[in-house]
Order: C-alpha cells, then sequence, then structure tokens
C-alpha cells in the first residue's frame, strides 16, 4: 500500500480494532498464565468492567508507520474509568474488548531501530481538506485516532504499531520513564498555554491527583505566585508539599460547602487569585474555585467530569469570571521532552508505584484504589 493509499483509507481503518479482535492470535490469557517473552500482550477492558491480559497479534509497519516496544505507560485516570464506568460522556463508550494505555514511551525495533521515542497517542488525519488539521489544532481533528479511547485499542502492550510522524525523540538523559509522563505533561502544559497564566499570576490548582500534581510543577516554572492547591486527601496535599515546598495546600472537607471552602482557599492565598487551574471536573470543585476567584478571573478547566453540571450563573456573570475548558493537546510534546530534558520541571518523582507489563492487572488495581497511595502507577518492559 503506497502512501497515498494510506491517506485515502484512512486512520481509522488503518488501526481497525476489529483487525486485532478478529485475528486468530487474540485470546484472552488465564488467570496466573505466563505468557512467553516475546508474546504480544496488553490490558483489555470490557463493557462487563472487566480487565484483563490478553494476547494479541504482532503488528508489521506499513508505510510511514514503525514497530515499537513500549518500555513504559502510564495508568491515566481515563483508563480507570473506561474500566470501571465503561464511558466518558456520550461520545466515548466502551462496546467491546479494548485496549487500555496512551502515556507511553517506547522503542523502535522496525524501521529506524534503535531510536528511544515519546509517543503521542493522538494521530489526527493531517490532510489539507481537515481545517482543525491545517490550523494547528489537531486535537480536534475530527478523524482522530487516539489510542486507548473507544473503540481503538491503547499503546499498553509490549508491541505497538505507529506512525512515524507522531513520535518523538527522547535525548539520551530523559528516561522511558520520563518520556511516558510526558504525555500527562502535555496535557498540563496546554492548560497553562490556554488559561493565559503569566509570571507572578496568583493560582489555584484543584486536586493533587497526578494532572493537578504536573500542573502544580509546570505553574511553578512558568512563575504563578502565589500557588494554593487542594485535595480530599492530605497525604496527597503532603505530597504536593514535597515537590513544590512553597505552595500553600488546603483540605477539602465533604462537610463544607463550597462558598465555605472557598473563604479557607482566598485565606490560604492571601491575596485575590486570578487563575484556577481546575484539575478534578468535579462540580463542586468548580464551584469552590469560582467563588475563589477575584473580579475579571479566570477557571480553567482541565477535569473530566459528569457530562451535565450546573454552574453558578450569577456569580460568574457579575463577577466577570471566565471559565474555559481544555479538550486533550495539541503542539505540545516537543515543549514538554525540552523543559524536562532542560531540568526546569522535574517529573521523576511522580512514579510513585511500578510493575512488570505481566502484572498490568494488579497495576490497575493499586491505580484504582486512593487507599493505596499511588499517585502515577507505571507499568514496564
Amino acid at each position: 500500500m503506497s502512501t497515498t493509499e494510506n491517506a485515502t483509507v484512512g486512520n481509522a481503518e488503518i488501526y481497525s480494532p476489529r483487525k486485532v479482535l478478529d485475528d486468530p492470535v487474540f485470546r484472552v490469557l488465564k488467570v496466573g498464565e505466563k505468557p512467553s517473552p516475546e508474546a504480544n500482550i496488553a490490558a483489555f477492558y470490557n463493557p462487563a468492567h472487566e480487565i484483563h491480559l490478553v494476547e494479541k497479534p504482532r503488528p508489521k509497519p506499513g508505510p510511514g508507520q514503525v514497530l515499537l516496544h513500549v518500555r513504559a505507560t502510564g495508568i491515566c485516570g481515563s483508563d480507570v474509568h473506561f474500566w470501571q464506568h465503561g464511558r466518558i460522556g456520550d461520545s466515548m463508550v466502551v462496546t467491546d474488548e479494548c485496549g487500555s494505555g496512551h502515556e507511553s514511551a517506547g522503542e523502535v525495533v522496525e524501521v529506524g531501530e534503535g531510536d528511544r521515542v515519546a509517543i503521542e497517542a493522538g494521530v489526527p488525519c493531517s490532510q489539507p481538506a481537515c481545517d482543525p488539521c491545517r490550523t494547528g489544532r489537531y486535537n480536534a481533528c475530527p478523524d482522530v485516532v487516539f489510542f486507548s479511547t473507544p473503540p481503538f485499542h491503547g499503546t499498553l502492550t509490549r508491541w505497538h504499531l505507529h506512525p512515524a510522524q507522531w513520535l518523538h525523540r527522547l535525548p539520551d538523559h530523559v528516561t522511558f520513564e520520563e518520556g511516558s509522563l510526558c504525555e500527562p505533561l502535555a496535557v498540563a502544559l496546554a492548560g497553562i498555554e490556554r488559561s493565559g497564566l503569566r509570571l507572578g499570576d496568583p493560582l489555584l490548582v484543584c486536586g493533587a491527583g497526578p494532572i493537578g500534581l504536573i500542573s502544580l510543577l509546570s505553574a511553578r516554572a512558568a512563575g504563578a505566585e502565589p500557588i494554593v492547591i487542594t485535595d480530599l486527601f492530605q497525604n496527597r496535599l503532603d505530597f504536593a508539599k514535597k515537590l513544590v515546598p512553597g505552595v500553600r495546600t488546603v483540605l477539602i472537607s465533604r462537610n463544607n460547602t463550597p462558598k465555605e471552602q472557598a473563604v479557607q482557599i482566598k485565606e490560604a492565598a492571601g491575596t485575590p487569585l486570578t487563575v484556577t487551574l481546575e484539575c478534578t471536573g468535579v462540580e463542586s470543585s468548580v464551584h469552590a474555585a469560582i467563588h475563589s476567584m477575584q473580579f475579571g478571573g479566570k477557571v480553567f478547566i482541565i477535569g473530566v467530569g459528569k457530562n451535565e453540571q450546573v454552574f453558578p450563573f450569577m456569580h460568574l456573570s457579575a463577577n466577570e469570571i471566565d471559565v474555559s475548558f481544555q479538550y486533550r493537546y495539541a503542539n505540545q510534546y516537543p515543549k514538554a521532552i525540552r523543559l524536562v530534558a532542560g531540568g526546569l520541571i522535574n517529573i521523576k518523582p511522580l512514579v510513585t508505584h511500578r510493575f512488570k507489563l505481566e502484572d498490568a492487572i494488579a497495576a490497575f488495581h493499586v491505580a484504582a484504589d486512593p487507599a493505596q497511595g499511588a499517585i502515577k502507577v507505571q507499568i514496564q518492559d
């Protein structure tokens, strides 16, 4: 197949999940089964909310593609959500066996062997007739294949086929672990860019999970001061304090109203807050952020939440508070790698738990249980 034919066919057909599911090699591994070291195993979930290891065929690269040995993959909250809830909104629904994972880095093993790369999981059509692709907002491409978003299988696998143009070479001193973390870092950097955060802006970060913490690190590198971060769990706030000693923390109580919580946030800040990076998507947290903002402030929502939510409309209107949103990211990977390679953002401490690929199911259970104290769980091979 020529490159032109590849473009005509489209990514959705090239990476069709049926090619894997209908292959005779595809099977669900038995519990406790030890697969061959060369087997292409992966972690899959399904509409019955089961998660298991599968064996699938080792793909062969076509025009413009390379075969990767995926060396590190982080478990994202969306991976856990697809497993446990089967959907995010109305457009991303698990309808069959579906492979997880999109925070990955690996090594090219076929075509350009030896390159160490971060894998940008969203592959847009890149066609001239596509307005989002042509104008650089390719995260809005209607024909995007985003690996791990149903129905497309993810990158949490041993061997993964990927377009060469959506791989980003890692400097020698940047590890696969850090390369994998460039995906959530890309999310945070897109949020900071779109929120308009400037040097010296007083900032609120809602949520001290992986995206909140990586947003905290990015905001500190961008010069925000002071920074207040909130969470329901004290251990996560303690972790934030270790990452950025100057951050001010507020423990959220389920017994407080958002307005009461906002009073505590403003007291912790000690100065009017102008920007929020809302990283939870939880309605009450969004409300607390809105009530924490000064006149003319901005609440920028990175988190994913309920399909429909209610906002304090007249408070927003009377205080000219802007609310904006983010959908994935675009044009952030090169920046993320530069910041990590240059030492401006140290993302290494975020990985608290590491598992072998064969133990991916145990890794998912740790990532899904807040009591385990995990920040970022990674699967390495």
